[in-house]
């Protein structure tokens, strides 16, 4: 689906424990998705294909930022974000683990920016959007994919290729 939010500016913390904002991802192409360690459903599966897409794009000589904003951030602290992403093999030199926010903030941002519902649920589950997202080097949404469909991550790839001119 086409979009055209633009993402406010941010600061917040990766799991390397640094300062992430939007100003160091001006320029890039880039990918975003919502997730926590403690997921028991989408999770899983949406950051185990997000980390195939990040290998798919490394074999084609591509390397877009992937930003993966923590929607449980009393949980997710730094040092979990790193190991999580360590069990999941991300590499994270280009992919992202954002925390250092209020559930409200973040919240606020799925809902209003990214336009996907965040509520809390029972036994500390989230419910949560499963999409991944495509935004412009000006900092806009402009394409959502279905992460739990391998079909939309042929696409999201696909389309990665082509504004990169590789395909």
């Amino acid at each position: 689906m086409n979009r055209s939010e633009k993402i406010p500016d941010f600061d917040y913390t990766t799991q390397d424990n640094k300062k992430l904002g939007l100003d160091d991802l001006k320029g890039d192409w880039w990918i975003s998705y919502f997730s926590y360690t403690n997921c028991t459903t989408v999770c899983p599966r949406t950051t185990a294909a997000m980390v195939g897409i990040q290998e798919e794009l490394k074999s084609a000589g591509l390397t877009p930022p992937i930003i993966s904003f923590s929607i449980d951030p009393e949980q997710d602290t730094p040092e979990v974000l790193q190991e999580y992403a360590e069990d999941y093999g991300a590499d994270t030199d280009t992919m992202t683990f954002l925390t250092g926010y209020s559930f409200e903030e973040i919240q606020d941002l799925s809902v209003h920016t990214f336009q996907a519902v965040l509520e809390k649920g029972a036994l500390d589950q989230r419910s949560h959007s499963f999409f991944f997202y495509l935004i412009n080097p000006d900092g806009e949404i402009v394409k959502q994919y279905n992460g739990m469909s391998d079909a939309e991550n042929d696409l999201l790839v696909a389309d990665l290729k082509t504004v990169a001119g590789t395909q």
